[in-house]
């Protein structure tokens, strides 16, 4: 295994991510994040917060993932709240 490199910088809900690759950004908060990678590649990721479980896509489903992920974002407040 090589060694690698990435620092990232948070601007509210946007993270730039620098790496050796080059220069990644993202969108979104805990548990649920949208973004690019350094090489151009599209992904989605959904995790637990705390947890260290999470889901991630890469490529042309994830624009799937994403239109299914806030209904069980918006469900899980709903059980919280009650």
């Amino acid at each position: 295994m090589g060694f690698y490199y990435r620092k990232s910088v948070n601007l509210g809900p946007f993270r730039v991510n620098l790496s050796k690759s080059g220069l990644g950004y993202s969108v979104g908060g805990r548990g649920f994040r949208v973004g690019t990678t350094a090489r151009g590649k599209k992904y989605t990721n959904f995790s637990i917060p705390g947890t260290g479980v999470g889901y991630r896509k890469s490529g042309a489903g994830c624009l799937v993932f994403l239109a299914a992920v806030p209904v069980g974002i918006a469900a899980t407040q709903l059980l919280l709240t009650s």
